[in-house]
């Protein structure tokens, strides 16, 4: 059994489609138990279980950041190029980045209760600082990965014209993706295993670079300072790191085809790749933008239907968990339907290596 169970994480060719199925069992297994955790604590209180839909979905949120899309991306296609065939890079990775959010939340919560007593007149201009930093680090986000998406988007038009796809100008180009992934890359080129990509997520989650993971210390300390259990308080970054899990190795999966089928169709690759990002940037507009106008809503009391369905959005957070499934879902529909319909797969490309 344990020989079993240390093969489903090999990076060997052979029985790909076990190995997948067994991590989802895994991952399948971990979401719902998370969510059974919390269902347990907080049956009854609507308003805890909306904070823990949004503590989910900001760990789904936080995975298509491009630090996360260019960690999986690098390994993937460099264990591939060695004849690998990975499948559990983007588990390892959000495993070892879990393992510090889930640290400096218990850590960050103690402290709020330590601390509560004497830093109360703090809490309302430390709401407005990092609701600041949380929208305009999304921003930036959006912004680096729009500049990409642009050059993919051209890259993309240029093959569909029938010019030759330059493959290591392309790799290139994904590599910009993401500051701490430039700063981290003469790491990858040390990676020979999927495991690797632990500690190098470890690295990564002490970085703290993501207004996610600020939001997430934010309610782990909020729910500290009103004398929450220890227990209960670890259910949300559990949440999130079990909703990231499911994103980075779904991510690095779905690279893993997409590098797979570009030896013979490399229009995926570059579809692919042009989604992702455009997914990363959606999310981090809708996220920052309401988060942007529910702070100029309430500093400067504005009223209306619009601000009020802002204000309503900021003060039920739980409901913007919803919209951040939506996006997700509704993007990769559309994406999949768009890339059907207009028959890319049927476009030949020309490689230069």
């Amino acid at each position: 059994m344990p020989n079993k169970f240390i093969t489903l994480f090999n990076d060997t060719p052979a029985h790909l489609r076990a190995k997948i199925g067994g991590i989802y069992l895994l991952l399948i297994a971990a979401n719902v138990g998370a969510w059974v955790w919390a269902f347990v604590l907080f049956h009854g209180q609507s308003i805890l279980l909306g904070t823990a839909l949004l503590a989910y979905t900001f760990g789904l949120r936080h995975a298509v950041d491009a630090d996360h899309i260019a960690a999986i991306d690098n390994v993937t296609r460099k264990l591939m190029q060695e004849g690998k065939r990975p499948v559990s890079v983007g588990l390892f990775f959000s495993m070892g980045h879990a393992s510090v959010v889930c640290a400096l939340s218990v850590g960050i919560g103690f402290a709020a209760t330590a601390l509560q007593s004497h830093f109360e007149i703090m809490k309302s201009m430390g709401g407005v600082i990092s609701t600041i930093a949380s929208a305009g680090f999304l921003f930036l986000i959006a912004f680096a990965n729009v500049l990409i998406l642009i050059s993919v988007f051209r890259t993309f038009h240029a093959v569909k014209r029938g010019e030759a796809l330059v493959e290591n100008d392309f790799d290139l180009l994904l590599n910009k993706r993401g500051l701490l992934s430039r700063l981290f890359r003469p790491l990858f080129r040390m990676v020979t295993r999927s495991w690797h990509l632990f500690p190098i997520g470890i690295l990564f989650g002490l970085g703290f670079d993501t207004a996610t993971e600020v939001a997430l210390f934010g309610i782990s300390s909020s729910q500290a300072a009103h004398g929450m259990t220890f227990w209960s308080i670890m259910v949300f970054p559990a949440l999130f790191s079990v909703g990231m899990s499911l994103i980075d190795t779904t991510d690095g999966i779905l690279m893993l085809g997409a590098y797979g089928w570009a030896f013979l169709k490399p229009i995926r690759k570059i579809y692919y790749n042009m989604t992702i990002t455009f997914v990363s940037v959606v999310v981090a507009v809708v996220i920052g933008g309401i988060e942007t106008l529910g702070l100029i809503g309430d500093q400067f009391k504005m009223t209306g239907p619009v601000w009020d369905s802002i204000s309503m959005l900021n003060d039920n957070f739980g409901v913007l968990g919803y919209i951040v499934i939506g996006v997700f879902v509704v993007s990769w529909l559309l994406s999949m339907m768009i890339y059907r319909i207009r028959h890319y797969d049927d476009i030949v490309v020309e490689v230069q290596h």
